[in-house]
Formats: structure tokens, sequence, C-alpha cells
């Protein structure tokens, strides 16, 4: 069911730090045209921590009929109370929404008997497909294969992963705990290829939002196997990803490299705390953008 490229996008606002649909809808469509497969909004970099329960209620619908069933949505709805995630994750399953990708609860960082507890009862109570996120930096605990192994067989609609670890094998043992109809994404940019060789299905990464371009023609080369085209572009995606070294905060970030590769309308800030690029900086983020820019 889910394959390929898919973007966490970023979420604009505007300099009152209210959403900026206007630009968001420009986003999206540049995304929908350089052959993105599917969204994530409120996903971390859409920064889903910093909007309230009905700011995200009207994110969700304005994505979804924003996108209109030109590529896969699905909906960053995790949080620490269990409530409010089955909450959102229902409203997101009657928005149209192809599916919901949950976070672990954070914090406490719970044990592997609280997390199977947690995820079992969110499945239970929802009809929508469900991608688990495992964010171990953020969280404070990590999914192990063998329990992504065992959510998977127990609910049928817990059908994917986003493994945001920075360590392939792990990744590895999730795809060996599950079957083939299980997709399990690299929250990695530059982990598409590993992924994909061990049996994942693609990435849900942060610089698809500024080249949905290049990424898309990897795995299009990668599908038709082409595979030295594929290893040139993975060879860019990996030299691209000293973007996340520079500046504070990788979602400021990224989106001052969506500012100077196409939008210039976008207001780059994010929900507080943030601290703003340097001109060094910025100008060390441009003259990336510029070098791999593909207007």
């Amino acid at each position: 069911m889910f394959k390929g490229i898919y973007c966490p996008s970023i979420t604009p606002i505007t300099n009152e730090g209210k959403v900026d649909f206007e630009v968001w809808s420009q986003h999206l469509n540049f995304l929908i045209e350089n052959g993105i497969d599917g969204i994530l909004i409120l996903g971390s970099i859409g920064e889903f921590y910093a909007f309230d329960e009905q700011e995200k209620r009207d994110i969700i619908d304005f994505a979804v009929k924003e996108i209109a069933g030109r590529a896969k949505v699905l909906v960053g709805t995790g949080n620490t109370r269990l409530n409010d995630t089955i909450n959102l994750t229902k409203h997101t399953q009657d928005s149209g929404a192809d599916g919901a990708v949950v976070v672990s609860p954070y914090y406490f960082g719970p044990s592997e008997a609280a997390a199977e507890q947690y995820f079992g009862k969110l499945a239970e109570a929802v009809d929508l497909p469900l991608i688990l996120y495992n964010f171990p930096d953020r969280t404070g605990s990590d999914l192990s294969p063998e329990l992504v192994g065992k959510l998977s067989k127990a609910h049928s609609n817990i059908v994917g992963i986003k493994d945001t670890v920075d360590n392939i094998s792990h990744t590895r043992g999730v795809i060996a705990a599950t079957d083939d109809s299980f997709a399990v994404f690299s929250g990695f940019d530059e982990y598409y290829f590993p992924n994909r060789i061990a049996g994942g299905v693609g990435i849900i990464s942060g610089l698809t939002n500024v080249f949905p371009d290049l990424f898309a023609e990897m795995h299009r080369t990668i599908e038709s196997g082409e595979i030295n085209t594929a290893k040139r572009l993975a060879s860019d995606v990996s030299e691209l990803m000293q973007i996340y070294a520079i500046g504070d905060q990788f979602i400021h970030t990224i989106k001052t490299a969506v500012k100077s590769r196409y939008l210039s309308d976008l207001n780059t800030a994010t929900r507080e705390p943030f601290i703003e690029l340097t001109d060094e900086e910025q100008e060390s983020v441009e003259k990336i953008v510029e070098k791999f820019g593909r207007k």
C-alpha cells in the first residue's frame, strides 16, 4: 500500500505564528508535481508538537482537500495521551487520509510492555492503516524489531514503520521480523539505498521538501534497474546531508533551503523556540541549494 518517496512536509507559518495555508498550497503542489509518492503532515518536521488540537484538525482537513488524491496522505497523530491520539486518528480517518503515523509516547519513554499496550489499544480503536514512528532520540525509547513484529502480527491495521534510527542494522531487523506486506521506511535521507537493499520500501525524510525531484528520480531509477544513475543520485543525497548540520534547529534550516530553492514567499520561522540562522549560515544553505538546484 505504501512505498517510495514520502515527504514529511514543513508547515509554513506567518509572522504572527498562524498557519500560512496559501503558501503551503504552493509547496504541496510543488511536491506533487515533482513526483513525491506521499506526503506526511504533522510529522516532526511539520512541528506536530507545536499545534493545538483544533489547529491540527484544520491542518488535516486542508491538506487532504488540497492534495485531493494526487499523492498518499499520512498524518502524524501521536501524542503522549492515548485518548488524544485516538481522537485525532479518528478525525484523520474521517477526513479521508490514507493513514496515520504514530510516534511512541515521549518524555518517560515507555517500556516494551507499555508501548505494546499503547499501540494495541490505538489499533483496536480505529480502522485506519497505522504506521509506527520509531524515533528514540526524541522519545527516549526504542521500538525493537521483536516488538514491531509482534504488533504487526496482532493488528492487521498496523501496516508499517518509519524507523528513524541511525543504524541500518536496526531497520534490517525490523524487516526480518515482519512479512513482505509490512512497509518499512527509513527516516534518514541517505538510507534510501540500504533500506531498499534490505527489503524496505523507501524513505520519509526532510530533504524531500527541498529536492523532491532528485529523490523521485532516484526511486524511479531503482525501480527500473538503472543502478548507475541511482548511485549517482544517492551520492548527491549523501552530500546534501550537510544541510542538517547548519543552524540551531534543522526544521528552520530546511525551511530556509525551501525558500532558497523556489518558494520566495515562505516565512522560515518555526513555532517557538527557534533561533534565526545567521547571515553566514543562510549563505551556506543557499550555496548548497544552488549547487544541487534543479530549476
